[in-house]
């Protein structure tokens, strides 16, 4: 303590002397120079430096002592100009404490960025190398960052890419950015050749998130665009290989490599490139890409040739080529629907459709024509072909037909009924092709000839479904050669040998409904008539419902235009066989005209029998239809009395709202015959389904039948009725919950919070309603006219006197419920009847008042 005092760079406060005597005791405890220098961090530097010193002296190997001190020092000389000689002074401070902390990387950081911050750009390069020296390698990558962002910062290109080289051994994961420092100081063969290694290294991943595909692209735009610079890279084997192995970029990768020999210089060489590429791209969008490029390579050179040439004067030789220019981007876009279409017949050589476009695109061109057919009907596999493989063989007949070379046309049908297609229908359309190019040339016989070979049975019978067997064999029982040979016997061959073929076809089980009816008319046109129901027969053993409704309708006509009532018996028996089984779906018209027959040529009790049964057999929605036919029929044969059965049992048949329509019209009948009491008790049934709400056109019908044929007594059992009937249909479910609901809605405040305590029940609800019910009712009943009055039953009745029983209540009524007295009256209305005299019928012998 005395030593310290005597020198003349130390000077003590009072206030420092706790703090020295407790270092004297505890020289060695790092706390206690803490807080020493937290004591004196406030005061001058020069003090806190020395306290410093003076710690680091005692414990130099403390890393705290020298962080601290190192940043207080650097705190200091901040804001001064890094000439000044305290720049040095904390440089050296520095290096004396990377004696001791030469592992500590922070110390080595900071160090180097304070060098930095001088821009002593040796000394900086110089210290971070000590630093990697120094520190463990697994301390580097903290120093690595710092030391490439420093060497960066300067245009110092070889000292960087040198740095970037020993960077990359401890990371080589970080590869783009060096090609990236490489690319944006122009040396552009290295970056090609570290982006090539990265490309080509499968373990490699991006950390700016690329996939090796975009790395790919880098790698070709990179070379395609600076051919001069990148000389250690073949650029062509690169990008072909890119080709073959990312098929979907293609045609970007044939236009990059023809842009790289177009940047060299070597013009025909990219357009060797660009007809490699038509030639060999699959897709669309590639041969557009690719056709796009060519056509742009090929204007571009059009336009520069004559910029030269109107530079320098033209010269014949410069005419020439630049004639040789245009006729190449002529033929260019001449040869681009072609070049299309085989761009899609890469894609699938077995698309039939596309063969036909390329037949088109030669028109006008015969050897080129046969030459695509020739190559289409070879490359075309049957098993794989879009399409109908058999339309490339009949164009290419008929295009030697076209030319009138037949000879030629049936070589070709020829050998196109010896390839395996897949459906036998295929094969039949070449028969029939091949035979009506015969026809057309009228070769009637050789056409024949034809069809008889290819209905000809083959040597082994074979199923027609049988795919395990070639179509060759199963041709034998195609519908559509032996139509088109039925047509051609027809036509052209003799009656014997027409009915052979449809019997044959019979006997193979082929033939369709049209068929058989087909083969009647035919037999018919010949007057063979009892043949062509044989044949009708035939055919009705084959099918079954509904296919054969055809064959039973034509068949059945047929019969009786040719027999009449002749042969009734078996005509009845041949209807009775038909409705057996006869669905309801085809019933009807097959009951009318067995009900014509028998009108025509039976007995009308048959017929009435018949339409009966077709009341029972037809759709529901046709009952009401045939029912009306029924009735009009029977009241033209019997009278209109006989249709009462009629209309009872229609109307106990039908639903609801049919029936209803026959009782009005069974009432209007009854009515118009001046039987009341019926027409009466009819409309008293139909009541029982129509529902006041919703029918109220029946219930006006009946008030005017009651108006003009009733009484007092009739109209009020109408209305007794009416009630009764309403009534029924309130006690439905669905009808009650719709009353609720309805009324629920429309209820007092008071109602709804009963309703919501279940202080009201259900009843109670509709009590209500039915009140509400009757006030509106009440509200609209009209008002009664003193000349207008029911007719009483009394004939010797006065008008005061039916005025006074409209007013007077009937003494002997029996009042069972206020509330039913309330709805009666609600619901009851008075009726205004006009006076008129009553027939005498109604009365019998008693004499009418006005009598």
């Amino acid at each position: 303590m005395p030593e310290l005092r005597n020198k003349d760079n130390l000077m003590f406060e009072e206030d420092d002397l706790p703090y020295e005597e407790e270092i004297i005791r505890n020289p060695y405890s790092v706390k206690c120079w803490q807080r020493y220098i937290e004591h004196k961090a406030e005061g001058p530097p020069a003090p806190l430096n020395l306290i410093y010193e003076r710690a680091l002296k005692g414990l130099p190997g403390s890393y705290k002592l020298w962080y601290n001190y190192l940043k207080v020092r650097r705190k200091q000389i901040k804001g001064r100009c890094i000439t000044d000689p305290a720049y040095e002074d904390v440089n050296n401070a520095f290096e004396r404490g990377l004696v001791f902390m030469h592992k500590m990387p922070r110390i080595w950081l900071d160090y180097c960025q304070f060098l930095m911050d001088q821009c002593k750009v040796i000394r900086t390069r110089r210290t971070f190398d000590r630093a990697l020296r120094a520190l463990p390698i697994t301390q580097h990558k903290r120093i690595w960052p710092l030391y490439i962002k420093f060497i960066v910062a300067h245009p110092l290109y070889e000292t960087a890419v040198r740095v970037y080289r020993r960077f990359l051994q401890l990371s080589p994961e970080d590869a783009e950015q060096y090609i990236g420092y490489l690319i944006s100081i122009d040396r552009l063969d290295e970056a090609a050749v570290r982006l090539a290694g990265v490309v080509n290294d499968e373990k490699f991943i991006s950390k700016k998130g690329k996939s090796n595909h975009q790395l790919w692209h880098d790698l070709c735009d990179l070379i395609c665009k600076n051919p001069t610079k990148v000389k250690s890279l073949k650029v062509d084997p690169i990008i072909r290989q890119g080709i073959k192995r990312f098929t979907d970029e293609r045609g970007q990768l044939w236009c990059s490599l023809a842009d790289y020999y177009i940047r060299s210089g070597h013009f025909e060489k990219a357009r060797d490139i660009y007809e490699e590429a038509i030639l060999t791209v699959t897709t669309v969008r590639d041969f557009t890409q690719v056709f796009d490029a060519y056509a742009q390579f090929e204007e571009g050179m059009i336009s520069a040739r004559m910029e030269t040439t109107s530079d320098l004067g033209p010269t014949e030789e410069d005419d020439i080529d630049l004639d040789l220019r245009l006729e190449r981007y002529e033929y260019l876009m001449e040869r681009r629907p072609l070049l299309l279409n085989s761009v899609l017949l890469r894609q699938n050589p077995h698309n039939v459709h596309e063969w036909h476009k390329r037949v088109k695109l030669y028109e006008g061109k015969p050897r080129e024509v046969i030459n695509t057919f020739t190559e289409a009907v070879q490359t075309v596999q049957p098993n794989l072909a879009t399409g109908k493989l058999h339309t490339l063989w009949i164009e290419f007949a008929k295009f030697y037909e076209s030319h009138n070379q037949l000879a030629e046309a049936r070589v070709i049908f020829e050998k196109g009924t010896k390839v395996e297609y897949v459906k036998v229908d295929d094969l039949a359309a070449i028969w029939c092709e091949r035979a009506e190019m015969e026809i057309r040339h009228e070769n009637y016989k050789e056409a024949l000839k034809l069809m008889q070979r290819a209905t000809a049975l083959p040597g082994r019978k074979a199923a027609y479904y049988d795919k395990s067997e070639p179509v060759q064999n199963r041709l034998y029982k195609s519908l559509k050669v032996w139509s088109m040979y039925a047509d051609l016997e027809e036509s052209f061959g003799t009656f014997k040998s027409t009915k052979s073929v449809y019997d044959r076809i019979i006997d193979l089980r082929i033939a369709t409904p049209q068929i058989i009816i087909n083969y009647g008319m035919f037999l018919e046109e010949n007057n063979y008539f009892e043949e062509a129901f044989k044949g009708y027969e035939k055919g009705i053993a084959l099918f079954k419902w509904p296919n054969v409704y055809d064959i039973w309708n034509t068949y059945l006509t047929k019969f009786i235009q040719r027999y009449e009532g002749k042969k009734l018996e078996r005509a009845r028996d041949l209807f009775e066989q038909c409705l057996e089984e006869c669905p309801a779906k085809y019933a009807k018209s097959l009951y009318l005209l067995y009900a014509k027959l028998e009108e025509n040529y039976g007995l009308a009790r048959h017929a009435m029998a018949v339409y009966e049964r077709a009341t029972k057999a037809v759709l529901p929605t046709e009952q009401y239809e045939m029912f009306n036919i029924y009735i009009k029929r029977a009241a033209e044969i019997y009278g209109v009395t006989h249709t009462r059965t009629t209309y009872e049992t229609a109307i106990e048949v039908l639903g609801d709202e049919q029936a209803r329509e026959m009782c009005i019209r069974y009432a209007d009948l009854e009515r118009k015959l001046g039987e009341i009491d019926r027409a009466r008790a009819v409309y008293a049934h139909c009541s029982q389904m129509c529902d006041p709400r919703t029918t109220a056109s029946f219930w006006q019908t009946w008030k005017e039948f009651e108006i003009k044929h009733g009484n007092e007594d009739t109209v009020r059992e109408m209305l007794r009725i009416k009630r009764s009937v309403q009534a029924t249909y309130n006690t439905q479910v669905n009808f009650m919950s719709a009353q609720m609901l309805s009324a629920s809605s429309q209820l007092t405040p008071g109602t709804v919070s009963d309703l919501g305590s279940g202080g009201m029940d259900d009843m109670k609800i509709l009590e209500q309603r039915a009140q509400a019910l009757a006030a509106e009712a009440e509200a609209d009943k009209p008002k009664t006219k003193k000349d207008i009055l029911f007719v009483r039953s009394d004939n010797k009745a006065t008008n005061e006197e039916l005025e006074e029983a409209v007013r007077t209540a009937n003494p002997e009524e029996i009042a069972i419920d206020s509330d039913d007295d309330d709805e009666s009256e609600a619901d009851v209305d008075e009726v205004n009847i006009e006076k008129q005299s009553v027939p005498s019928e109604v009365f019998g012998g008693i004499k009418t008042t006005q009598e």
